[in-house]
């Protein structure tokens, strides 16, 4: 550092501005090597200075922008020798520069520009990683990810695709129809999801408020308000572990549709997301944790499949029983549950309710070996507090999941809209929650009074971006470009 400040002050000796306000760039790198044989005249090119080689009386090197890496020369004959000298001296990797010449092809057939003036944009002084050696650390690439995407065009282009994938699913939704808002991450009662909050102080108010855990209670209530088709896609925010598909806060959408079922979700759930992982990834297959995954699978002959001939249906009950023995539609006791979870050597907490048990056991055994695209249906009324119930049976939700490579990537519902029932299923959640479950939700009073003036019949869907992480083979952390990091 102490040698990149002493080249800074001599830029500026020489009555060189180190950190100008403007720039005379005329085309982008790539536009000039995608038009190399038309322009004819003058140039303007800006980068980063990417390698520098003297070679005597000239110089060879590259910049880049966001477009792409061209090749630079300069040369004594062609360019001010006190320029020339100042660029020798005082320019190296990690500059900002602009670059002004003429297009021409090298001996080997490069495409270079030829420089006859230079100015510094911007005065480099942190010696940063080669791009021979990088950065490996992925914990490193994490805490400084502006120096992850400096120095890997993979993970620029991985955050382009980000980008695709969210706006893929915006385009989806308002195109059938969808009116995307936006509700208060501020919330009185924290609902719509099995997670513990985060607590803020609103100043102005002076009242405690939790951080949003879901999107979906203020978006039904606008269906109560006369909407039929909304959506929004914004920040929530859990106060739960990290492992490769939790993070504390990340981005959710969430679609409520009123008058619809079970039955047309999936169809449109199976299109949303072919359209969604085909915008990415400009097909249909990809790995994740060697797995190989299809998500233009076809089912087997004869196997159960919804309308839209795609995905196979796979019911939650009996999964569940030809795993671990036991019949979901049979009254189960907690003490049987835990029986099997020991039984198994699944862990789970002293205070676990049914539901929570029941959600444990399903995660060890049949999630894992659901591998290819399915939609996993008929969950336990117990872990489905929101969830109508099955009028077939009344153990069971209304309620699927796509679930592929052993991950739960979408969750929709047959959105329960009855406020009795409503309220009882709150108030045995919050029995839940006084026996030590922090995850279980809270009883929402402002809710239930919205729904008492009348909730049409509805289907409801929501996916976060564990799905990008998901058709990236990636972990979350590595999908998210900035994110809360322990300080060291």
């Amino acid at each position: 550092m102490k040698n990149k400040l002493e080249k800074l002050e001599n830029l500026k000796k020489s009555g060189m501005e180190a950190y100008p306000e403007k720039s005379e760039r005329s085309m982008t790198n790539g536009e000039a090597l995608d038009n190399f044989d038309s322009v004819k005249n003058e140039i303007y090119l800006v980068g980063r200075v990417k390698s520098v080689r003297p070679m005597g009386g000239s110089v060879f090197g590259h910049i880049e922008d966001e477009s792409g890496k061209i090749q630079i020369f300069l040369n004594k004959k062609n360019i001010d020798e006190s320029k020339f000298k100042l660029f020798v001296d005082n320019i190296e990797i990690g500059d900002f520069i602009e670059a002004k010449g003429k297009l021409f092809r090298t001996k080997k057939e490069e495409k270079t520009l030829e420089v006859s003036d230079w100015k510094v944009l911007s005065k480099n002084i942190r010696p940063i990683p080669t791009e021979y050696y990088g950065i490996e650390d992925t914990e490193e690439k994490i805490r400084k990810r502006y120096l992850d995407l400096m120095m890997n065009k993979e993970t620029r282009e991985l955050f382009r695709k980000k980008n695709i994938f969210w706006q893929a699913i915006r385009n989806y939704l308002v195109s059938n129809g969808f009116l995307e808002v936006q509700s208060s991450v501020f919330e009185h009662i924290p609902g719509g999801a099995d997670a513990e909050p985060f607590i803020t102080h609103h100043n102005a108010l002076d009242q405690d408020f939790y951080l949003r855990i879901s999107l979906e209670l203020p978006l039904k209530k606008l269906l109560v308000g006369g909407y039929e088709k909304v959506f929004e896609i914004g920040r929530v925010f859990r106060n739960e572990g990290i492992d490769r598909s939790h993070l504390q806060e990340f981005d959710s959408v969430e679609f409520y549709w009123a008058y619809s079922d079970l039955e047309k979700g999936m169809k449109f759930t199976q299109n949303l997301l072919k359209e969604v992982v085909f915008k990415v990834l400009g097909g249909y297959k990809h790995e994740y944790e060697g797995e190989k995954i299809n998500w233009d699978v076809k089912p087997a002959r004869n196997a159960s499949h919804s309308d839209a001939g795609g995905f196979p249906i796979v019911d939650y009950f009996a999964e569940f029983e030809k795993e671990t023995g036991i019949n979901l539609s049979e009254d189960i006791s907690v003490e049987q549950l835990k029986k099997k979870a020991d039984e198994l050597k699944i862990k789970y907490e002293k205070g676990y309710s049914k539901g929570r048990i029941i959600d444990a056991l399903y995660k060890k055994t049949v999630r894992q070996k659901l591998i290819q695209p399915c939609f996993l249906t008929g969950h336990p009324i117990e872990v489905s507090p929101l969830a109508k119930k099955d009028p077939k049976n009344s153990k069971k939700a209304l309620r699927f999941q796509v679930v592929a490579g052993g991950a739960e990537l979408c969750n929709a519902f047959g959105e329960l809209n009855d406020p009795i029932d409503q309220k009882n299923r709150f108030e045995e959640q919050m029995k839940a929650r006084e026996a030590g479950d922090k995850e279980a939700q809270m009883f929402d009073k402002d809710f239930v009074e919205a729904m008492e003036y009348g909730m049409p019949p509805a289907f409801g869907f929501g996916l976060s971006e564990r799905l990008f992480a998901f058709i990236m083979n990636k972990s979350v952390r590595e999908t998210v470009i900035f994110q809360a990091v322990k300080e060291k």
